[in-house]
């Protein structure tokens, strides 16, 4: 498929140029029209019924379950629905076997969501190691050596900086946290579907994910992967319908998995939706994904990089997909409120829910950073656009 043929499948992106797909992106009609199929035509409940509506939904979320496991090469027993990324990393938080003493290593570029679980388990006795990192945003996966120990149980780090774009080389941090022989979990959130993801490539116990992002998915979708080796290990923290075999007075007993973390009625239409999208993807091929993005990321950097006032974070070799900027002088806010009002640009402005990691690289006290993200649907005209307005609030308003 090329960039026309996608766009043409999303109407929204007539009304406006997109620019914010590190928040959300918009959904295709394919994945739409399968979420209006099941609404439609089989709109039950799975796992609840004999009769063949249940059965037929029942089947296409397995459907959905096989198809994310083989876009990440794991088993679809690994798979762990959810409502997003957030909720993954907290199933790993709260229910994961951490004892007093414990620690855990985590850059300070997180996500709020990969960061603000493991500081909440100092509670209970959890040592968190911070690891910094430079000011382009990159990790050293040597100071990660060099933090690790005996007492080390998870090392965690985001594959893409929701905030500054930079590429951490997860692979290389896989092989680190193995040879100490401590679990690795990654947030994928700013990088499946923007990339190609081998969870046994990079040698991950846990990988949390969205479905509304880089996926195309509907929002309130994700999922975690969590390896079958040590799934066991891993306690459900939502009890109730669907999770269980047998229930006494005074006991129960779990059901398999992945259905004892699957508690009540799931998201069936949105779980339907994301198999869609992951049809979708491969339609139009990762690679090409892959190779649009680097290009337009470059170009994008580049030009901003350019503009009289700018200041660009993050370094141009190591960011993927997004670029986080200020215009000095001008607010944050007001720069995407003008790029909005002006030529119906979308960006996201602010702190992006990684307060640490706008301090690491120097925009905290201006209030955070402009950010433009990208995916497939993207075009080098709708980035000239938005570089041409750029130069003119510069002009204009910049010091």
């Amino acid at each position: 498929m090329k960039v026309a043929d996608v766009r043409a499948d999303i109407p929204f992106l007539d009304e406006v140029i997109y620019i914010d797909a590190a928040s959300t992106t918009p959904t295709p009609q394919p994945v739409v029209d399968a979420m209006c199929e099941y609404y439609y035509h089989f709109n039950s409940n799975t796992g609840r019924g004999a009769y063949r509506t249940a059965i037929k939904a029942t089947a296409e979320v397995r459907n959905t379950r096989e198809k994310l496991a083989k876009f990440i090469n794991s088993d679809p027993m690994e798979i762990i629905f959810t409502k997003n990324t957030t909720e993954a990393i907290n199933l790993v938080g709260h229910g994961f076997k951490f004892e007093k003493g414990d620690s855990i290593i985590v850059p300070n570029i997180e996500h709020h969501s990969n960061l603000l679980p493991w500081l909440n388990l100092q509670k209970k006795g959890i040592n968190v190691n911070i690891i910094k990192s430079d000011e382009y945003g990159r990790v050293n996966p040597a100071d990660i050596e060099d933090t690790i120990d005996e007492t080390t149980k998870l090392v965690t780090v985001t594959h893409v900086s929701n905030s500054i774009g930079s590429l951490l080389p997860v692979e290389e941090i896989g092989k680190i946290v193995k040879e100490n022989n401590s679990y690795y979990m990654v947030d994928a959130a700013q990088s499946i579907g923007h990339m190609s993801l081998d969870v046994k490539k990079i040698k991950a116990d846990f990988v949390a994910s969205p479905g509304h992002k880089g996926l195309l998915g509907p929002v309130g979708t994700g999922f975690l992967y969590c390896n079958q080796e040590i799934i066991e290990d891993l306690e459900p923290i939502n009890l109730g319908g669907g999770t269980v075999l047998d229930v006494t007075e005074d006991d129960f007993k779990l059901s398999k998995v992945p259905g004892r973390f699957e508690g009540g009625t799931q998201n069936i239409s949105g779980i339907i939706g994301l198999g869609g999208a992951v049809d979708y993807l491969n339609r139009i091929g990762m690679e090409k994904i892959e190779e649009h993005g680097k290009k337009l990321t470059k170009f994008m950097y580049n030009e901003i990089k350019e503009i009289e006032n700018s200041i660009v974070y993050g370094h141009p070799e190591a960011i993927y997909d997004m670029v986080g900027f200020n215009i000095s002088g001008v607010n944050c806010h007001d720069v995407a409120k003008i790029l909005d009002e002006q030529k119906n640009i979308c960006v996201r402005s602010g702190m992006h829910c990684a307060i640490p990691a706008i301090r690491q690289i120097g925009a905290y006290d201006l209030g955070g950073t402009v950010r433009a993200s990208i995916h497939y649907y993207n075009t080098k005209e709708e980035i000239q656009t938005l570089i041409d307005t750029l130069e003119e609030i510069s002009r204009y308003l910049g010091n």
